[in-house]
This record gives C-alpha cells, structure tokens and sequence, in this order.
C-alpha cells in the first residue's frame, strides 16, 4: 500500500513535443484511481511514467513518501498489467505466476505459497496446469492479474487490461477487478491502484475516483458522481456519460426587464427557455455568447412529466431501440438533441416519422452553462 503524488510532472520528447504538462495529482492510500481521456491524451505516457518505463522530464514523483524518479522499475515497488498479457507460451499457469518470484530467489515454500494464493483469489486453481494457448480472453487476464498479484506490490498499474475482450467479458472482468480490490482491502492487504482506459463506461464502474485527461493536461479529478453532475468544463461534460451530454452554441437572452433583472433565457434553434432563477441569479453580467448543455435524460417525451419542466416543440429525426430505453434524435431549429427516453414513456413517438413534430419536455433545472471561449462551467 503507497500513496502516491505527482508534483510538475512533464514530459518532453527529444523533437520538443511536450505530452504531459505539469501534471499534479495526489493518490490515496488504496485508492482504485482511474485515469480516463481519448486517444492521444497521454493518460498511458503518465501511467508509464510512474513505472519508470519512460523517464521524466520535470518535476517529481514519490511512491510511499519516496522519491523515485531515477529509480528502475523493479525498485519502485510497482506491478504493471498490459493490454498485451505477454505469458510466457512455454511455461504453465503455475510457472508465469511463479517466474518472477524464483528470479528474485524468493524461497520456494514462499513462491508456492504466494501462487496458490492469488489463484484462489482469482478462482482459477483449476488454470495451473495449463498452458496459455488453452486459456480463453479472461482467463488469460486474470494469470496476468495474478502475476502482479504475488509480487506484492506497493502500487498495481493497469494499462487498458480489457481492451482486446469482447464485451461480455469486459462486463464481468470490471466486476471481477471491483471485488478484487475490494477483497484485498478487507483482508488487510490494501491495494492503490491506477487504471488506465479510454472507455468512460469503465471509469464510471471502477473507479473511486476518476482524472480526465486531455492534451496531457488534468481536466478534473473527483468521484464519478461529482464529474457527471458537476462537471468541471464542457470536455469533462460530453466525455463522461453514454449518451454524451448535449452541448450546443446559444446565446444568453435578459427577459422580464430592461436592465434584465427579473431574468434569463437561453436563445436556442429560434426557442427561448428561460432559466430557473438560481441560475439566472449566477449568470447576470455573462458574455451573452455561451455553451448550453443537458444530459439525454433531463429531456422527456412524456405528456405530462413530473417536475418543473419546459415544454419545446422539436422535430423528430430517428430513434435507436435499446431495449428497455430509446435514445431519440430530435433538433430544435436547426440544433440537434438526443434524449434518453424509457421505453414505456414514449407518449405516441412509436408511431411518429422523420420530420414529424412532437412536444418534448426540458428539465432547465438540470442545465449546464459552459464559457463560449475556454468550455469553463460557468455554474460552478
């Protein structure tokens, strides 16, 4: 168990490409952090940093309260899982996960005992006299888990560990990894780890807490439920939730006053939908210019939904059947929308075609203002 703190940390590469730029983060004593963020945003640079597999270039790292900058892999108390499970093909379940351990010369009643007991951990005692060629997906990635497992690491770092799973079995394994780190914790052996994925839906389950990346700049780092309700900037917003946040061009409108005090709307595809007076109250003296933004589901089909709700006449485009949900395209003017909409709560879409009309009611109360120019939540 470590905790780990990023101060400054950069990266530049020899052709003067900067890929992290002063990166400060703090990880908590047995926290499941999660870095998340698109291709190209050097959530795997960072993770790779702190394993020593690429150097620094300024700032500094500690594991533990230790500065490890210039130390090799091995001395930084760390174990690493791959997207690439990289098992040795000629060696048996038991002899990967045991291989590390004989070459440190750990003794051999030792070794036995530290295998034995991550397979039981990971329930696959019945894998060890396997080779990897008989494993399937999963059962290669959890050898791969139990690797690090045995060497007690300080720190567990995962590189995208799921990514070549089909998603049945990313499904299962997200739950399987969540048990794991909360089994360790509850039998006394506390795990920090960091996670590295592109996949929202997986920082979202796993995660403790989540930093969002972009550029190799931190956007945000908090609990899922804070960046999905209180997201930092119009990036955080439409990167964490499936479907993604609306997030369209509008203008701040006053109404009710020539100085605008009673209120404001927002001037959206030609409609205007007045703000609740909390938000309005946060607005005044804004640049008129601004980001509108409403998650699928605070948009509702429903003839009479509950709530304070605005009515907007939109025009249907098409509609995607989920299952138990339908997430409906819709646009206002010339913007368009998707909502998340149940499937019981249609209200006589069913029947409707591209380019009919329908009522759909926005719940403004749940509205995201985002600054024109830099994306900042201008409700925060």
């Amino acid at each position: 168990m470590a905790h780990l703190s990023l101060k400054k940390i950069e990266k530049v590469y020899p052709n003067g490409f900067k890929a992290v730029h002063g990166v400060d983060l703090e990880v908590q004593d047995g926290e499941f952090m999660v870095f998340v963020g698109p291709s190209g945003c050097a959530k795997s640079t960072l993770l790779r940093m702190i394993a020593g597999l690429e150097t620094i270039s300024g700032g500094e790292l500690q594991i533990g309260g230790r500065r490890v900058n210039d130390l090799a892999p091995k001395q930084r108390g760390i174990a690493m899982v791959f997207q690439n499970y990289a098992l040795y093909p000629h060696m048996k379940v038991y002899d990967n996960l045991a291989f590390g351990l004989k070459l440190a010369g750990t003794p051999k009643a030792e070794v036995d005992q530290r295998v034995r007991q991550a397979a039981q951990l990971l329930e696959m005692e019945h894998l060890l006299d396997r080779y990897p060629k008989q494993l399937s997906g999963g059962q290669a990635q959890r050898v791969a888990v139990g690797r690090a497992i045995v060497k007690k690491p300080e720190v567990f770092l995962f590189d995208e560990p799921l990514s070549n799973l089909d998603a049945k079995l990313r499904a299962s394994m997200r739950v399987r990894l969540t048990e794991l780190h909360r089994t360790l914790r509850e039998s006394g052996q506390p795990a920090t780890v960091i996670y590295v994925t592109h996949d929202q839906v997986e920082a979202m389950t796993m995660g403790q807490r989540i930093c969002v990346l972009k550029d190799g700049v931190i956007q945000q780092v908090d609990t899922p439920t804070a960046l999905y309700d209180r997201p930092a900037n119009a990036f955080v917003a439409s990167f964490i939730g499936s479907p993604e946040m609306n997030i369209l061009e509008a203008q701040l409108q006053a109404i009710g006053g020539d100085a605008g005090e009673d209120g404001l709307a927002v001037l959206l595809g030609g409609q205007r939908l007045p703000l609740p007076p909390a938000k309005a109250a946060r607005l005044r003296g804004r640049a008129a210019a601004i980001k509108f933004g409403l998650r699928p589901e605070h948009i509702s089909a429903q003839a009479r939904p509950q709530g304070d709700s605005l009515a907007v006449p939109a025009t249907l485009r098409f509609m995607e059947h989920m299952g138990s949900e339908v997430f409906v395209h819709l646009s206002i003017g010339d913007q368009p929308l998707t909502a998340r909409v149940p499937a019981d709560q249609l209200n006589g879409l069913a029947d409707k075609r591209r380019g009919d009309s329908h009522l759909f009611h926005l719940q403004m109360a749940c509205a995201h203002l985002f600054d024109a120019d830099t994306g900042a939540n201008l409700l925060l």
